[in-house]
């Protein structure tokens, strides 16, 4: 169990940890001179762990960084000033965080008389009473003395025995909120972690930022250790990295958790008896270990007033790690005053209908713990599907989990993308009334290109999915395919009488030369038929998609096309791109024919061309059966 203390300046926190545990957690010589803690402060027993904070006002930002991610928090108040500014903030501070357990130590009972002890008790109970600590025992000591410091042990101990074990699944996340280096071990970064397990040997991302490390050695809860998980203070020694590179405030996390962000939506709450918080407001954000100025707009609403939750963007000055779940509290500008408490919602929110009813409906869901809720209104709200990995990665879901749930909302998983199954049966539907429209449209044409009957059907529909949806009607023979052509089944067009006696004149001159046809020049004068007569039947042919049109006078056939769809497939299996040289040599004939097809397949689409490669975009099956 990690407890954070809280309180006053001067009201004896750490006074009182040292007492608990045995450990000075000031290991600053101005904090010895000075009598005051400056900065965070650690100190650990077998069943618990403790972060000592900073009490001055100056230093919330410092108390801040530590208290965030605490299992228990741990109220000091000195029996001789009673409840303070700075025990009043931080009481806020802990309330707005959601801490779940709480107790108070009544500190310094031997300075004060019994009237005045029974005093201070009373006004610490009304101070607490409508706040969600009203019921934390309150316990009389004095540390120096030992007074009353056992009966406290015992109840944190007994606490820390009924603390639930962490959420040990999904990625790994630790706030660093210390980084120093150690004669023999290199950069070591300290925190709590929040999720996850950690191994000796792991790489782990400093975010933001643009270092990996790998863990050379760890220190869990200040004992040497093979592995850490969530729940723990961990010392992690890392390989490779330099001190300065490390600062407070960043993770150190699975690589596939590296998001940074600079625009998050998220649900804050302003606790009675504070002002209003007004739209645009600007603000300090506390997250994590992390403090950034940013903006406030809120979504839906001009101000949020006090004792009211309410959705809103925070705009970031600078990047932060960040995910759903993950809770922080706002500050006024000058850093000064403790504004509102908040939970993140979403680190990739839209920048356009950011307060839509659809939008604010999502950000409602997204705070509901069970994710499956917002998961299915997710899929329900996009009808191109939601993307998965994004989703796992927002609210660090182990991909396991992610397939349960899926299976559970009866979403239709297409590769990475889930769709509601009201949404499946409305892509069906609209594949095949786009189908349908473009007959009526060109009557003339045989059919519909892949590509553009997606763009027809979705244009953000992802291919793969386009694919799954056509795989499934093509099987169901609600559509049909001739060559590269779709079509629905009862489409048919012929070629002219008079068409098809000249294209059984010219067709032996295309399977003769299959990869490198004759352009139409040669074709007119080995068939003898006119040169502009060829022309219009090559251009009509590829109307009918018998022919294709890869370069200027320049037809193949849809079978020969086919086939070297499949050699650019095959290519980019291998290379990770198709190249001119490549394709030259399986085909044989000039580079220029090779670049010409590559040229052709790029603006069709199926490729996209990358300085001298051209990578695949679309599916071979697509141009239907290479067999000539």
């Amino acid at each position: 169990m990690i407890i954070g203390t809280a309180g006053h300046i001067d009201h004896g926190k750490t006074t009182l940890v040292k007492a608990l545990s045995g450990v000075d957690c000031d290991r600053f010589a101005e904090e010895k001179r000075r009598g005051m803690t400056l900065d965070l402060g650690y100190a650990y027993t077998p069943s618990f762990g403790f972060i000592d904070v900073p009490g001055h006002e100056k230093l919330v930002h410092n108390m801040l960084a530590g208290i965030t991610g605490i299992d228990f928090a741990l109220l000091v108040i000195a029996a001789d000033d009673g409840p303070m500014p700075q025990t009043r903030e931080h009481l806020h501070i802990l309330e707005l965080l959601d801490i779940p357990r709480a107790a108070i130590a009544l500190s310094k009972i031997d300075s004060v008389t019994p009237e005045r002890l029974h005093s201070v008790h009373e006004e610490i109970r009304r101070l607490l009473a409508t706040t969600r600590l009203a019921d934390a025992p309150i316990f009389p000591v004095a540390a120096p003395h030992n007074e009353g410091i056992a009966a406290l042990y015992a109840h944190l101990t007994a606490a820390a025995a009924k603390t639930q074990k962490a959420n040990t699944h999904g990625g790994f996340r630790l706030a660093i909120d210390r980084a120093f280096s150690l004669p023999g071990a290199g950069t070591v970064v300290t925190g709590t972690a929040f999720s996850g397990q950690v191994r000796i040997g792991d790489v782990l991302r400093l975010s933001p930022g643009a270092h990996s490390a790998r863990v050379r050695s760890l220190r869990v809860q200040d004992q040497i250790a093979e592995s850490g998980q969530a729940g723990q203070r961990i010392a992690i020694a890392l390989a490779g990295i330099d001190k300065a590179e490390v600062r407070r405030g960043q993770w150190a996390l699975d690589p596939q958790l590296h998001l940074p962000t600079r625009r998050l939506d998220a649900k804050l709450h302003v606790r009675p008896g504070e002002a209003p918080l007004k739209h645009w407001t600007q603000v300090h954000l506390h997250l994590g270990a992390e403090d950034v100025p940013a903006r406030l707009a809120l979504l839906g609403a001009d101000i949020i007033s006090p004792g009211s939750s309410h959705w809103a963007q925070l705009y970031l000055e600078r990047d932060i790690g960040a995910l759903n779940g993950d809770r922080f509290i706002l500050r006024d500008a000058s850093a000064r005053h403790t504004l509102a408490g908040g939970i993140v919602l979403d680190t990739a929110p839209p920048s356009r209908r950011k307060a839509s009813p659809a939008r604010l409906a999502l950000l409602a869901a997204l705070a509901e713990p069970d994710p499956g809720a917002a998961l299915q209104l997710a899929a329900e709200q996009q009808s191109a599907g939601i993307d998965l990995a994004s989703y796992a990665r927002q609210r660090n879901l182990p991909r396991e989990t992610l397939a349960t749930l899926c299976q559970r909302l009866g979403l239709q998983v297409i590769d990475d993308t889930a769709f509601a199954a009201g949404n499946w049966q409305a892509l069906r539907e609209r594949l095949l009334k786009a189908l349908a429209a473009e007959h009526e449209r060109a009557p003339d044409l045989p059919g519909v290109e892949r590509e553009r009957l997606r763009r027809l059907t979705l244009p953000t529909l992802a291919r793969s999915a386009f694919n799954a949806l056509l795989h499934e009607q093509l099987s169901h023979a609600k559509i049909a395919q001739s060559g590269a052509w779709l079509h629905l089944p009862e489409h048919r067009i012929e070629l002219a009488a008079a068409d098809h006696a000249q294209w059984q004149v010219i067709a032996p001159l295309f399977s003769a030369q299959t990869h490198n046809p004759p352009r139409v020049r040669e074709l007119a004068r080995s068939s003898g038929l006119a040169e502009a007569n060829v022309r219009a039947l090559c251009k009509r042919l590829a109307r009918h998609g018998t022919l294709w049109p890869v370069a200027q006078d320049h037809f193949f056939s849809a079978p020969a096309v086919a086939e070297l769809a499949h050699h650019v497939a095959r290519l980019n299996a291998q290379h990770g791109h198709a190249r001119a040289a490549h394709l030259r040599d399986i085909i044989g004939g000039g580079r220029k024919v090779a670049i010409h097809i590559l040229e052709f397949f790029d603006r069709i689409g199926y490729t996209r061309r990358v300085r001298d490669t051209h990578v695949l975009r679309g599916d071979p099956e697509q141009f239907g059966t290479p067999e000539l």
